[in-house]
């Protein structure tokens, strides 16, 4: 197992430098229009927040902003960002940096993955990705927690504990074909989501 991982980390490494440096490349630009029509519908471009990452270090996430700054409710422009997840684009600049990976558990805020406890402390070592099992059974996750009284505790009690359930059997059996599978999953849902969202 330990020599599986060794030889790993550097395919995935050199994966995710390869893949964000093409994405940049070629679908980069996108993120500049999207970001001003962002800017002129929410009053902010890029919006920046502090994640944990690998080992529990923290590190700023960019994404493009999908809130209203006035009364931080998302917009019907941030909906459709949010849904297809061009939202999270800039992220490939993460990436690039090596702050994140493609494949692996989504970055949260401080006070979750970096409180964890025994085994479930395993998933710190894995850098936090764009992509994972967790967030593709999750994909619709603020329509969920809209629908119930206390969303917190419904996500603290449930959704949680479940994505450390689905993040740690991707930390015992992950590989590089394995992450292959879980961006192309990724990436037809976005576009499927894209296409209802149009119609």
């Amino acid at each position: 197992m330990i020599i599986i991982i060794i030889i790993n980390n550097p395919i995935k490494r050199t994966f995710d430098l390869l893949l964000s440096t093409i994405g940049l490349l070629t679908v980069g630009w996108v993120i500049l229009p999207l970001a001003f029509f962002a800017f002129i519908d929410t009053g902010k471009g890029i919006f920046v927040q502090t994640r944990v990452g690998q080992f529990g270090k923290h590190f700023r996430v960019y994404k493009i902003c999908s809130m209203e700054s006035c009364c931080g409710a998302i917009s019907g422009y941030g909906r459709f960002l949010r849904l297809s997840k061009l939202d999270e684009l800039p992220q490939l600049f993460n990436i690039l940096m090596g702050q994140m990976s493609f494949v692996g558990p989504r970055p949260d805020v401080p006070g979750y993955y970096d409180m964890l406890r025994g085994e479930d402390r395993k998933l710190l070592e894995l850098k936090p990705g764009l992509c994972s099992r967790a967030a593709l059974k999750y994909f619709n996750e603020e329509a969920l927690l809209a629908k119930k009284a206390e969303p917190m505790k419904y996500n603290d009690e449930v959704i949680f504990p479940e994505k450390v359930r689905m993040n740690l059997e991707y930390y015992q059996n992950r590989s590089f074909w394995g992450d292959i599978e879980i961006l192309i999953e990724s990436f037809l849902r976005g576009t499927q989501i894209m296409r209802i969202d149009a119609d």
